[in-house]
């Protein structure tokens, strides 16, 4: 098969990204890379623009890293609280998941993607539960989040004393 050696100007899914020099076959170079002007072909007079290619992906990835750690400072002392209908003995309806974690976090000012929250499985229990969220490749920031009732929780055992002694009452009288 023929190939070419091609550099990918902008990143390209599943093959590299910016500044990388690679080699595809000659028909997905001729038919897709290079009329959509996402590579362009490796020859001499290209190699200052491969060094300027690769400098500029360099400066962009460390000022993303950099801006990454700053929104993982500032989401590291934030803490988040959902209130969830609950039946009998504060027993949850349904779960909370990352889809509910994102509205939140967007309420609270933080503009982050909903698939970089990471939740092991949906949480559903009241009570304490962490979570991560994954603001950059290099880094993540383990969250908190407080899942409570919005409704007051009465025990089944509560519920049969206060219903005793509302029975003992109305007999005395």
């Amino acid at each position: 098969m023929a190939t070419s050696e091609v550099l990918l100007i902008e990143a390209v899914q599943g093959l590299g990204g910016e500044g990388d020099q690679v080699t595809v076959k000659a028909g997905f170079a001729r038919n897709f890379l290079l009329p959509t002007k996402k590579a362009i072909p490796v020859n001499r007079s290209n190699r200052k623009q491969i060094e300027a290619l690769k400098d500029r992906r360099a400066k962009r990835e460390a000022k993303e890293l950099d801006d990454a750690k700053a929104q993982a400072a500032k989401l590291g002392g934030t803490q988040i609280g959902i209130a969830v209908k609950t039946g009998e003995a504060g027993r949850m309806f349904g779960a909370v998941t990352s889809i509910h974690i994102h509205e939140k976090l967007v309420e609270a000012g933080y503009e982050i993607d909903r698939k970089k929250i990471h939740l092991e499985q949906p949480i559903k229990e009241l009570g304490q539960h962490t979570f991560i969220v994954k603001v950059h490749p290099e880094v993540e920031v383990e969250m908190k989040i407080d899942v409570v009732s919005e409704n007051p929780i009465v025990e089944p055992e509560a519920e049969e004393a206060a219903e005793g002694e509302a029975e003992a009452a109305s007999e005395k009288e």
